[in-house]
């Protein structure tokens, strides 16, 4: 199983049990300093991905930093039930699927914008308005750049790309004046 769908699943159960409880802000914070640990120790991401360390071992470590950091109950046993099931190696992937859940179900989605230059505020808040038009959510903006497009916008949202470059346009009129 990918760790797409693996990460889908996990994000989904955790984010039913927060909104339950109502720990949402509270959870997807203490996830993010668990991320931003494990990023920052090569050491702890190899004692917990390796298969020579054993599992009782790798409890006892999870259990001593649970006790230093003291995150909620909540947050300290879905690190448990990761450890568990030889995923907590990945938290990283766990925590950007919750929040990308979260978002989900507030009605919130991201796209992500390609443009050959830099774009200007006018510019932004006209794709944002245009986006939220046609998908009828909120829309959270993540932008880049990429010379190679030569104008025009690629828009991004979820798995769709609406490509507006200019590159693809050249291409499109190549292949058309190739294929007659």
């Amino acid at each position: 199983m990918s760790i797409e769908t693996l990460s889908r699943r996990y994000a989904s159960a955790l984010a039913d049990v927060v909104q339950k409880t109502g720990e949402t802000e509270t959870v997807k914070s203490e996830l993010k300093q668990w991320v931003e640990m494990m990023v920052s120790s090569n050491e702890l991401r190899e004692a917990f991905s390796s298969p020579a360390i054993a599992h009782l071992s790798k409890e006892a470590v999870l259990e001593k930093l649970i006790a230093k950091t003291s995150p909620s109950k909540t947050t300290a046993n879905f690190l448990r039930v990761l450890l568990k099931n030889g995923r907590i190696s990945v938290v990283a992937a766990f925590s950007e699927k919750f929040e990308a859940v979260l978002e989900e179900r507030a009605g919130i989605i991201t796209a992500k914008i390609t443009s050959a230059r830099e774009l200007g505020e006018g510019e932004k808040s006209g794709l944002k308005s245009s986006i939220e038009k046609m998908t009828g959510m909120k829309v959270k903006l993540e932008f880049d750049t990429d010379e190679d497009l030569i104008g025009g916008v690629v828009t991004r949202i979820g798995s769709t790309v609406y490509d507006g470059s200019v590159k693809t346009q050249l291409e499109n009129l190549k292949q058309q004046l190739v294929n007659g």
